[in-house]
């Protein structure tokens, strides 16, 4: 399979392709929702989301009706599918931290070289709370960051050591960007280690690493994103 995407909606290609049929699946605000439009065929996922469902099914149609009490976690408009289920905090929250999320997708500010992750603030700004986010990097059994490699200034996204507040510490599994995939793999002492497994065919290794500011360990099956 190959494709002939960019940018944004290349990484929600590549990040969709991790999904599993039955996973349950929950999708941060923002980028990571695109990932429903590139599904592999074939895969069917539940949608969780830290307010109380699983079984969202996307935002209603223009002209469609919706039940406006049915939202996502960014308070935006949802439809639910046949055999979803909605429940109060305390039981969202439980279904989180007991393990039965698959795969959580977040955007980041940073995520540094020991996969440790900082998405919910940057000091001397207001912002409303860190949300599900911490329960969601724990709770999880895989987490994957989808952002793009550099931030609109050209600074990495993939640093040596984030000095922002932390999300999580040494919890992001998979880092996907426009330039590349990174797997936090752990080495003998337990500690994960940021392996360079796939980059964009409009790149190359080179970029990739002058754009990172972790030092990557290149995979020697290095292959073609637009391939995987």
């Amino acid at each position: 399979m190959s494709c002939d995407l960019t940018g944004k909606d290349l990484i929600a290609w590549r990040t969709a392709r991790f999904f599993k049929d039955g996973n349950v699946v929950n999708l941060g605000i923002g980028m990571p929702t695109k990932c429903l439009d590139y599904l592999p065929e074939g895969v069917d996922i539940w949608i969780d989301t830290e307010n109380g469902a699983v079984g969202l099914n996307g935002a209603p149609q223009p002209g469609e009706d919706f039940d406006p009490n049915v939202v996502d976690a960014g308070g935006r408009p949802s439809k639910l599918r046949v055999g979803s289920a909605c429940f109060d905090s305390f039981r969202s929250f439980g279904f989180i931290r007991g393990g039965h999320v698959d795969i959580t997708v977040l955007g980041a500010y940073e995520v540094d070289a020991r996969a440790c992750l900082a998405n919910w603030m940057i000091p001397g700004k207001t912002v409303a709370g860190m949300g599900g986010a911490m329960d969601l990097v724990t709770g999880s059994k895989t987490t994957i960051v989808m952002s793009t490699h550099t931030d609109k200034n050209g600074n990495p996204k993939l640093v040596h050591k984030t000095e922002l507040p932390w999300t999580g510490w040494r919890c992001v599994d998979y880092f996907v960007s426009e330039l590349a995939v990174v797997h936090f793999i752990k080495d003998e002492f337990g500690i994960p280690r940021p392996h360079l497994e796939e980059i964009s065919k409009n790149t190359t290794v080179t970029e990739v690493i002058q754009k990172t500011g972790a030092e990557l360990i290149v995979a020697r099956d290095l292959k073609i994103i637009e391939e995987a």
